[in-house]
C-alpha cells in the first residue's frame, strides 16, 4: 500500500497540522487519566476506525509504556476479556460510542457517559473527550490518505 499525498507537503496544511499535533501530547502530559487509559483509548478507537497506521502507533507505544502484550491483543475483545479495570472498560465503551457516532442515532448514551463519569472525574472526563475526538480526527487523516501501518518505532515519539 502507498501512502496517497503528503499532507506536509502543503504549507498550510502543514502549519495547521502542526498546531493540531500539538494537542495530544499536551493532554498526554498533563491530563490525570491515566498512560494506560490513555493508551487503550487510542489504540481502540484506531482499531475501530481501520487505521493500520495508528493501531500500529498506539499499540507500540502502550507496550514500550510498559503495557502487557495480553492486554494489547485483547483491546479488541474487551468486553470479554477480564484484564481491564471498570474504568478502563468504561473508558472503552465511551471510546466505542464516541467513534461510532454514525452507528448509533443517539450518539453516546447516557449509561455509558454515567458509567464513564463513576469512574472519573471532570478533569479525566474532559481529557477523555479530548482524546477520543483527536484521535477520531487523526483516524480520518491517515485512512483517507491510506497511511500504512507496520513500519512504526517508539524512539520516535521522542
Amino acid at each position: 500500500m502507498e501512502t496517497r499525498l503528503d499532507l506536509f507537503a502543503s504549507p498550510i496544511v502543514a502549519k495547521a497540522l502542526k498546531h493540531y499535533g500539538a494537542a495530544a501530547p499536551v493532554l498526554m502530559r498533563e491530563s490525570s487519566l491515566p498512560t494506560a487509559t490513555q493508551n487503550l483509548v487510542m489504540l481502540r478507537a484506531s482499531q475501530i476506525n481501520g487505521d493500520g497506521y495508528a493501531t500500529d502507533v498506539h499499540s507500540k507505544n502502550a507496550a514500550h509504556a510498559g503495557e502487557s502484550a495480553t492486554r494489547i491483543n485483547l483491546v479488541a475483545a474487551w468486553r470479554e476479556a477480564s484484564v481491564f479495570t471498570d474504568a478502563e472498560r468504561a473508558a472503552l465503551e465511551l471510546t466505542e460510542q464516541g467513534t461510532r457516532l454514525a452507528d448509533a442515532a443517539g450518539g453516546v448514551t447516557d449509561e455509558a457517559w454515567a458509567n464513564a463519569a463513576a469512574h472519573h472525574d471532570e478533569e479525566q472526563l474532559a481529557a477523555l473527550v479530548a482524546f477520543i475526538a483527536l484521535i477520531n480526527a487523526t483516524n480520518r487523516f491517515s485512512v483517507i490518505i491510506r497511511q500504512p501501518g507496520g513500519g512504526y518505532q517508539p524512539a520516535q515519539a521522542a
